[in-house]
């Protein structure tokens, strides 16, 4: 009797969170950009330009639709009733 038997190779990915000093961080986040194995990096780097400008303009929209009555929104007693 001849089986088909083709292995399935499971590959889990893993999490590490790093504290380093302010000093070190653009080092270190160099170095871990340079290792082939990882996929991703994560940072809690201050927003880009372009993601500043893009909140900014998204923000603008959300008013436009806001004064127009297509957005509904909650007074400032509202919001700080849900906290």
């Amino acid at each position: 009797m001849l089986v088909n038997f083709t292995p399935t190779l499971q590959i889990y990915m893993r999490q590490v969170t790093i504290y380093t000093t302010d000093k070190d961080y653009n080092q270190f986040i160099e170095l871990a950009r340079n290792l082939r194995y990882v996929k991703k990096i994560e940072t809690d780097d201050e927003p880009t330009k372009e993601e500043i400008i893009e909140n900014l303009k998204r923000g603008f929209v959300e008013m436009q639709l806001f004064k127009k009555g297509k957005l509904k929104t909650k007074s400032a007693e509202e919001f700080l009733n849900e906290l």
